[in-house]
């Protein structure tokens, strides 16, 4: 790498001496391999052992240089994230939030974020085997885990270190699996629970692809809701694959066209929620009394309607900067199944829900 030339100091000047590895060693009395791995996080050295070495490397203005780094360690200090663009949403609105915060938090720790993109599952691994092969990452984030991911294995069959933004499975626990993810199973239990308390008896769930494994847990907490409130499953009641906001308002159409239709309706996403909007609008019902919505994600598009939307919110900047945090752990020598998070989404009441008009 090119050192940076002070322009103000005079030829004749000698360049000052840059601080390495093995002075380090000795100011503190350490090997050289020790303060290396205390430099880098490493897991085996002891907390303290990285406080101090980081202090004295502060004090004599030690700064790595990362070309000699990354030959040294086999590591390019680069986080992979590769998206899929034929996703039935294309990750939605989330994504800038999602990608700001790890790109934050991978900066704070000195690395950096590489992001391609696909549009098939074959382009995908023929892109994650490309990064690897041109030494570009050292591993990867995988959004919108599915209940059987061909990702985890294919990761897993070259070594490569990954971590999950949510689960795999059907929500079985993921032995040996570094994941982060929100409980939408209890977000949507929380709602029932809301709506019931509200008064209502016929409450409908639009969910998303079944291939998903948020989509099923995210049913799951609908079904758990209704039998926490002692209320019937209808599965007149429960439509699926649904994933944008046209689909979300077709989905309203069919379940008001029900002989008995319900009087609330559980969205699993905020995008396909903005479809009962539309749809209340042509049948000139007001949302909040004639129709009752709570929905999931936290968009900032449903702040914008009204009456403003009633969700469980997920802090996608959070979820970013937690994932790139887990991941550079595991790169550190954590073990992968040590490093797991579920956080609870925070309801954000809007205007959208509220008592029935003929409870």
């Amino acid at each position: 790498m090119e050192e940076i030339r002070d322009t103000n100091k005079k030829p004749s000047e000698p360049a000052p001496r840059r601080v390495r590895i093995s002075d380090l060693a000795q100011a503190l009395g350490l090997t050289k391999s020790t303060v290396s791995r205390a430099l880098n996080n490493y897991s085996d050295i002891s907390p303290e052992t990285r406080e101090r070495v980081a202090r004295v490397a502060a004090e004599m203005g030690y700064a790595p240089m990362p070309y000699a780094q990354a030959v040294r360690t086999g590591r390019v200090r680069a986080l992979g994230l590769v998206l899929e663009l034929d996703a039935p949403d294309r990750y939605g609105p989330f994504l800038t939030d999602f990608l700001g915060g790890i790109t934050q938090e991978a900066s704070l720790e000195g690395w950096t974020l590489t992001i391609a993109s696909s549009n098939s599952r074959e382009e995908m691994e023929d892109t994650v085997t490309r990064l690897l092969q041109e030494h570009k990452v050292d591993g990867f984030i995988l959004p919108r885990t599915q209940v059987v991911d061909p990702r985890v294995k294919f990761l897993q069959a070259k070594h490569v270190p990954f971590v999950l933004f949510g689960r795999t499975g059907h929500g079985q626990p993921d032995p040996g699996l570094s994941w982060y993810d929100v409980d939408g199973e209890g977000a949507m239990r929380a709602a029932v629970a809301r709506l019931a308390g509200f008064g209502h008896r016929r409450i409908a769930f639009a969910g998303s692809h079944a291939s998903y494994n948020f989509a099923l847990l995210r049913r799951d907490g609908y079904r758990e809701g209704l039998e926490e409130a002692g209320l019937p499953f209808d599965p007149e009641l429960e439509l699926m694959e649904i994933s944008d906001r046209s689909e979300g308002a077709q989905a309203a159409r069919d379940l008001l066209d029900l002989p008995h239709p319900p009087t609330a309706i559980v969205y699993s996403t905020d995008a396909t929620a903005l479809g009962a909007y539309d749809v209340a609008r042509e049948r000139g019902l007001t949302i909040g009394r004639d129709l009752s919505i709570i929905s999931y994600d936290g968009i900032p598009e449903g702040r914008m309607v009204d009456p403003p939307l009633t969700t469980f919110a997920v802090d996608s900047q959070h979820a970013g900067a937690r994932l790139a945090s887990l991941l550079i752990a595991q790169l550190r020598g954590a073990p992968p199944g040590e490093l797991t998070e579920l956080v609870a989404a925070q309801l954000e009441p809007g205007g959208s829900d509220g008592p029935p008009v003929d409870p």
